[in-house]
């Protein structure tokens, strides 16, 4: 109770996806209530519940999503009618209804079912068949109402969503795309910082790893909200923040130049967590270390650019890639110039530029998608 407690408050405290799911159930329940009612009012008795379960289906999250559904369900409808209504006319008007005349009638219904326009919505032509086929004797009457009722469903349904659309929240996505670019830079001003001393502190070189996988399962999070919300976009009367779908589009873009930055950190820090507990890492050069510190800010750097929530500078961008690509081949000549190391420290040395040189790739392949937009 307590927890239902707070997300209820939470959702009227402030705009977000409680609030969302709040303003979605009161408008379900207002339409399935006024569905209800209409159809009691004015078609049989025994075909009202259809009109307050098509409210339901016709109440999704997004408007597109509803009238997706809602043309499925139509769809579904009229094909389980029209299959009742056909056998009642070629078979149980001559002999009636009998066990293995509905057995054909599910056997169709579920066989048409299996339509893929149908979508998740299939089961609901052996539904409605059943209603009408057994309780409307297949009779166009009985099959009239039936109708009618789920047109007062989705009627009520849209209406519903029509007067109160859903949110949109380009900003809060494009908010999130940037608070995630925070955080990674900030552990990567962290793991700079590390590789700046002579000796790091293996708890806090853990606690960066725990942290990268929590940041990692944030930005499966923010993909699908910038995936639910660029479905949210579509057919939505409320207006949004200008050129909303191409925001959208630069925050999916950035998030997947973060996701992909993220992998060669972590990569980064299980070989520094190595490093740290074999005792290579003090066999690193000092001169090493400073170049691949170097790199690690810049390429903070370069992100900070890609994440920001304004348009980036390409230029600007450019001409830090090309400072993190002159600090990657300051590392490498480092490397080149010492060619008498211990095996555990060359590895070590490889690893890390490996790492770091995919890093700037999918840097590069960043800026490209900025540079030239498609």
């Amino acid at each position: 109770m307590r927890e239902a407690t707070r997300y209820v408050w939470r959702g009227v405290r402030g705009p977000g996806s409680e609030r969302d799911d709040l303003v979605l159930g009161v408008k379900t329940v207002a339409a399935a209530m006024t569905a209800w009612v209409l159809a009691r009012y004015l078609l049989l008795p025994t075909v009202s519940t259809f009109a307050p379960f098509t409210a339901l289906v016709a109440l999704q999250a997004t408007v597109y999503r509803s009238l997706r559904d809602c043309a499925q369900h139509l769809f579904a409808m009229t094909a389980g009618a029209a299959l009742a209504a056909t056998l009642a006319a070629t078979l149980a008007a001559a002999i009636g209804i009998h066990w293995w005349s509905f057995g054909l009638l599910t056997l169709l219904a579920l066989a048409v079912g299996r339509l893929r326009p149908l979508g998740a919505h299939g089961t609901q032509v052996a539904i409605v068949g059943f209603f009408a086929f057994s309780a409307g004797q297949g009779q166009i009457d009985y099959i009239g109402h039936l109708v009618a009722s789920v047109g007062i469903g989705v009627t009520c349904g849209i209406a519903a969503h029509l007067a109160l659309a859903p949110a949109r929240h380009t900003l809060h996505r494009q908010e999130a795309v940037a608070d995630l670019f925070t955080g990674i830079e900030r552990r990567l001003g962290d793991l700079a910082g590390a590789f700046a001393t002579d000796a790091p502190d293996a708890d806090r070189i853990q606690q960066l790893r725990t942290d990268w996988r929590a940041l990692s399962a944030d930005a499966d999070r923010i993909r699908q909200a910038i995936d639910s919300e660029v479905e949210n976009s579509r057919l939505n009367p409320r207006s949004s923040i200008e050129d909303a779908h191409q925001a959208l589009m630069r925050a999916r873009a950035a998030l997947d130049v973060a996701q992909r930055c993220m992998g060669h950190l972590r990569s980064t820090s299980r070989s520094l967590d190595y490093g740290v507990s074999s005792g290579a890492y003090k066999a690193l050069s000092p001169t090493f270390r400073a170049a691949y510190t170097a790199l690690l800010r810049t390429a903070a750097t370069a992100l900070d650019d890609i994440g920001r929530r304004a348009r980036t500078d390409p230029a600007g961008l450019r001409e830090t890639l090309e400072h993190a690509h002159a600090d990657v081949e300051h590392a490498q000549k480092q490397t080149s110039d010492s060619p008498h190391r211990e095996a555990a420290v060359s590895a070590l040395e490889g690893t890390l530029l490996t790492d770091a040189s995919r890093l700037l790739e999918d840097l590069d392949h960043g800026f490209r998608r900025i540079e030239h937009p498609a």
